[in-house]
């Protein structure tokens, strides 16, 4: 016996041991893992683990709170705002790849934290994150213009000793703190882009948590970095409460190493039943939110969310608003909607514009595809964000008598109307959230054939049009990068047009003149008037069908230990465990 055991353990020794895997799911595909690229959630859920940032979020406080993760510590402010001195842990190694001589990983230091924001700034890159930190950090805007030449020096990115930098800054910005916790400010290495080239977007090297294993568009495989700097998991410092918490057995994880996960399947399936079936198989994926089809399946009330007992006993659930909201607007760079050279035109586009929003019905589509949980709300400030102001409705009250009136007016007919294309990824709900939106122009007198629908094969296509400026009319949405309202506002800073964040390409003088003010103020009672005047301008221009701000109900399994978030605000995977 003693015998057939050894022989047992030579031949299998995977029996002996427990590889802990988390079986997770996304909805869409990202279709880069360079942080130069990382433009939306999906991109940056793997940007996050795979590499370091600077500073990253505490787990589970509320409201988000920032912390050290690759910087040893929070900065030195000078008095004046401007100059931010970070030092970096010491010892941080990028993961063993054959980028690097013999193939073994270098410690990371504050040349690759420079180098990383200088990518940004080289036009062969096309940055989809440059707009973050565009005018605001001392002689990048000009070592862009003299030629991206990597072997000169940025006055105001000063490389102090190995790890510690300084960051100088234009005039204050309170916000860089933030920016400096996205994905895009993830610090690569230079001998794995000059390696791998374009193919740094499938071929990730970092410092974070874990690596890519595989990866294609249905699914991603990350396993833990063995290099991984040593972390222990503090549930009181990450903000733990046991109220609100104590449900999900957290405090098994408390005091374990990090990431505790050896292995991540991150299933990318776009639709829901697909997903909702495989979640409650038992043995497949491991968490997922409800699809609406299974609403009244799965719940025994709306208003407060609670599960029916059925579900409640084989799942753990979350709901809560998301930092963020969804939205549709029209593409202000083509002249069919948008600005045009003339007054009359631009006129007689704005009250298209207005019409169109006149014939959105808010409570159709939320009951249709939000679970008809929650309600509209004017403009892009949700409720419940800080420098939130009440508004008048009116922007989001459905008038199907006033957008006919509008229309007649402006001289619109069923001859000369536009053609109204609508994007997005090619699925089934994507075609009803279309044949719902052609339902509502109809009622307007809008032509069934000027109504057309245009799907992508992967989310990271759709993106693709979107910063090439190619469709008249976009439906997002938006996550908050960091958690100060002045993120959703650069939305629609004009600056920030295709291929930046700005994907109507708003471009007004007064909203951009108060943009650059609140954008170097702290939070006041005169920044929260600022932003409420400059959802006016928004509102006023009827640049938007705006605003929801998405429940979302998600189930995970009893023996996966975690807090699930819709924010995009890093990295999480690394707290998980399973049972």
């Amino acid at each position: 016996m003693l015998v057939s055991l050894l022989i047992l353990a030579l031949l299998a020794p995977e029996a002996f041991s427990q590889t802990k895997t988390l079986r997770y799911s996304e909805n869409a595909s990202p279709t880069t893992m360079d942080p130069v690229q990382s433009a939306t959630t999906y991109s940056n859920m793997l940007v996050t683990a795979i590499y370091d940032t600077l500073y990253e979020y505490k787990y589970l406080k509320v409201p988000a709170e920032l912390k050290p993760s690759l910087a040893a510590s929070m900065p030195d402010i000078s008095k004046d705002g401007l100059t931010y001195t970070i030092a970096l842990k010491k010892g941080v190694m990028f993961a063993d790849d054959p980028a690097f001589p013999s193939g073994k990983g270098r410690e990371v230091t504050a040349e690759d934290v420079v180098y990383s924001l200088k990518r940004h700034f080289d036009p062969k890159n096309r940055s989809q994150g440059e707009w973050v930190w565009r005018g605001r950090i001392v002689g990048l805007d000009d070592w862009k213009k003299a030629g991206a030449d990597y072997g000169k020096e940025v006055s105001g990115l000063k490389v102090i000793d190995k790890h510690k930098f300084q960051i100088r800054l234009v005039k204050p910005y309170p916000q860089i703190l933030y920016t400096l916790a996205m994905g895009f400010s993830a610090v690569v290495a230079k001998e794995a882009v000059e390696k791998y080239g374009v193919e740094i977007s499938i071929k990730p090297v970092g410092s974070g948590p874990f690596l890519l294993e595989s990866f294609t568009p249905q699914k991603a495989v990350l396993v833990k970095n063995p290099q991984f700097r040593k972390e222990t998991l503090d549930l009181k410092a990450e903000g733990y409460d046991e109220g609100h918490h104590g449900r999900y057995d957290l405090k098994k994880i408390d005091g374990q190493s990090l990431p505790i996960l050896d292995r991540i399947e991150i299933n990318f399936m776009k639709q829901p039943t697909a997903r909702w079936n495989s979640f409650t198989k038992g043995s497949e994926i491991q968490f997922a939110s409800v699809p609406h089809e299974q609403v009244d399946r799965v719940l025994s009330s709306k208003n407060p969310v609670t599960l029916k007992e059925e579900f409640e006993k084989k799942y753990h659930f979350l709901t809560a608003p998301e930092s963020g909201f969804v939205y549709s607007g029209f593409n202000m760079a083509k002249k069919e909607f948008g600005y045009a050279k003339d007054k009359k035109t631009n006129e007689d586009n704005r009250a298209l514009r207005c019409a169109i929003r006149k014939a959105f019905n808010w409570r159709q589509r939320i009951n249709r595809f939000y679970y008809g949980i929650g309600d509209p709300f004017p403009g892009i400030i949700p409720p419940h964000i800080a420098d939130y102001s009440p508004l008048s409705d009116d922007s989001i009250k459905l008038d199907i008598k006033g957008a006919k009136k509008l229309l007649k007016e402006a001289g619109w007919t069923k001859a000369n109307l536009p053609v109204l294309t609508y994007g997005g990824v090619s699925s089934i709900r994507n075609k009803q959230t279309f044949e719902q939106l052609r339902g509502f122009l109809l009622k307007i007198g809008y032509p069934r054939t000027k109504i057309k629908l245009k799907q992508y094969a992967t989310f990271g296509d759709y993106n693709k049009a979107l910063k090439n400026s190619e469709l008249p009319f976009v439906s997002l949405a938006w996550g908050l990068d960091y958690p100060d309202a002045e993120n959703l506002m650069q939305l629609f800073y004009g600056p920030n047009g295709s291929p930046g964040s700005n994907n109507v390409n708003f471009d007004h003088p007064e909203f951009n003149a108060l943009y650059e003010k609140i954008a170097v103020m702290q939070r006041s009672p005169e920044r929260t008037e600022i932003f409420k005047r400059m959802n006016e301008i928004i509102i006023d221009e009827c640049v938007l069908i705006s605003g929801f701000s998405r429940t979302d109900i998600f189930l995970w399994h009893k023996n996966v230990l975690m807090v699930p978030s819709r924010s995009p605000h890093g990295n999480v995977f690394k707290y998980i465990d399973v049972l």
